[in-house]
């Protein structure tokens, strides 16, 4: 079968030939509807290096963002999982058996040290074939919606969703502001997710005209790039602040904005990770202001995705690329010329 896969560090990934996986006890053969290319794909091979924390060993087919049809349930799982139906597939894998891995939070997972992998398309095999495996309690049903639109769910929409849900504290009662930065396949969604989950006023910044444009359609209030664009922020929020920051790149230049608009007793989400950093001191920043990171999301929260997403609530924009120009999807994400989502047909027939 046809696979994008990552052979080396530091080089561009290759199309090829790969055998057809076969489910293993507790897993399902997945018919790959859509397979989305995220940045961090391109820090798999463009980036790491061997040895580098999150590096994941060679080789293996990319693609964490997967949905799908079941093909096959592999010894053990429940005929309740349909065959020829469209799932979501959870990415992160986790060992199962710590205590983050049983409340589905596996991204989390205690024994990540000793794990071979980190997820589907990370260290293992991934959706960027027209086959996958995918444990059986990683899916999500899709019901009639479109999975090749959803598929970019399974990250650009639970990231932000799990972030933003961390944050709801932050933003509840009158008068409150919430910050996206960053305005690509997470931030628009994150944008969506918080319209919709939240009565704060939502500012989002984008050094795109193009992506501001698309959030202002989605209800934020945007602002542009600059060397006024925090006292631009501010004003919007009366001088005060913002009460919970979204930064969806994780730059260096990008963090020290979020940091310079947040209100006292704030929350300062870095959510990318481009790997920017910020001096904390106790003059330096706001009183009682917190700064986190979160990284993916847990199971419960993608079934609650999928039903915002069935809801109108998110509507994921993607670009659409068969299985054969894969590799050309890969070059515009590198060269910024996706707007919203690529995602992968493996088997658009």
């Amino acid at each position: 079968m046809h696979a994008v896969m990552f052979e080396n560090y530091g080089e561009f990934p290759v199309l090829t030939e790969v055998a057809k996986p076969r489910p293993k006890p507790g897993e399902v053969l997945l018919r790959v509807a859509g397979a989305g290319a995220c940045h961090s794909d391109i820090s798999v091979y463009r980036i790491f290096e061997e040895g580098d924390p999150g590096a994941q060993e060679p080789p293996f087919v990319l693609g964490h963002e997967n949905a799908g049809w079941v093909e096959e349930l592999g010894p053990g799982v429940s005929e309740r999982i349909q065959v020829g139906s469209a799932y979501l597939a959870y990415g992160p894998i986790g060992c199962g058996q710590c205590r983050k891995c049983v409340a589905g939070l596996e991204t989390y997972c205690e024994n990540v040290a000793s794990m071979p992998y980190l997820a589907v398309g990370l260290g293992r095999d991934g959706g960027m074939a027209e086959y996958m495996t995918v444990p059986a309690h990683h899916l999500v049903p899709l019901g009639d919606a479109d999975p090749v639109a959803a598929a970019p769910l399974s990250d650009a929409g639970l990231t932000p969703y799990h972030a933003i849900k961390e944050s709801l504290p932050h933003l509840a009662g009158g008068g409150r502001y919430a910050l996206a930065i960053g305005l690509g396949g997470l931030g628009r969604i994150g944008v969506q997710i918080l319209k919709a989950l939240t009565g704060a006023t939502v500012i989002a910044t984008d050094v795109k005209e193009e992506a501001r444009a698309r959030a202002e359609s989605d209800g934020a209030v945007t602002v542009g790039a600059g060397e006024d664009q925090v006292e631009r922020i501010r004003a919007l929020t009366g001088g005060r602040g913002v009460d919970a920051a979204f930064d969806f790149v994780g730059a260096t230049p990008t963090l020290v904005t979020a940091m310079a608009s947040m209100a006292q007793g704030g929350r300062c989400n870095l959510v990318g990770i481009a790997g920017g950093t910020h001096e904390f001191s106790f003059f330096a920043n706001p009183y009682e202001t917190y700064v986190t990171t979160t990284y993916w999301g847990s199971v419960p929260d993608l079934w609650e995705v999928v039903d915002m997403y069935r809801a109108g609530q998110i509507r994921p924009e993607v670009e659409r690329f068969a299985m054969d120009d894969a590799l050309e999807a890969y070059r515009k994400l590198e060269a910024g010329e996706v707007n919203g989502r690529a995602v992968v047909m493996p088997n658009s027939s």
